[in-house]
């Protein structure tokens, strides 16, 4: 029998099968849930016009922790919003960001960049265009209230 109990106890896990020790995926680099679309920029490299700001951008994209995703997009046209609704997944590999999704045409992926902003909650996410160079980029903002931060327990001071 050993006699140190801390010392069985890392023992026992090391001896547990593979499949029986947890994996805990990491934590993703921003909040998820639901941000709010509040501007989108379509920047053309086959033009010499500057970036073109879309106006009147509105609708959702909420992120799920079990990757999938649903696009709720609006832009004001003159005829009315055009509506853009978009289900599948996304993965997150460092600061690059997927999309996977099933439209009219099949199977498509749009890949990108994404920064996030955590004192504004603001998300950019850069989906790269064709021909290479060209992007769009959409500012979001974060709808639900930022999950709550335990303040630091204070210290007791000492008795000497």
């Amino acid at each position: 029998m050993m006699p140190y109990p801390v010392l069985r106890l890392l023992l026992a896990g090391a001896l547990l099968p593979i499949g029986a020790h947890a994996q805990v995926a990491p934590a993703p680099p921003f909040p998820l849930g639901t941000y709010a679309y509040t501007a989108y920029t379509v920047h053309d490299t086959t033009s010499t016009d500057p970036p073109t700001v879309v106006q009147g951008v509105g609708g959702t994209l909420t992120l799920n922790a079990d990757g999938t995703y649903a696009k709720r997009l609006s832009i004001a046209g003159n005829n009315g919003p055009m509506l853009f609704r978009q289900d599948g997944t996304f993965t997150l590999t460092g600061d690059s960001i997927r999309f996977a999704f099933r439209d009219q045409k099949g199977a498509d992926v749009q890949r990108g960049t994404f920064r996030f902003d955590a004192a504004a909650r603001r998300l950019r996410i850069t989906i790269l265009g064709y021909p290479t160079g060209n992007r769009g980029v959409y500012e979001l903002l974060a709808t639900s209230p930022a999950p709550a931060v335990p303040a630091p327990k204070a210290r007791k001071p000492r008795r000497r």
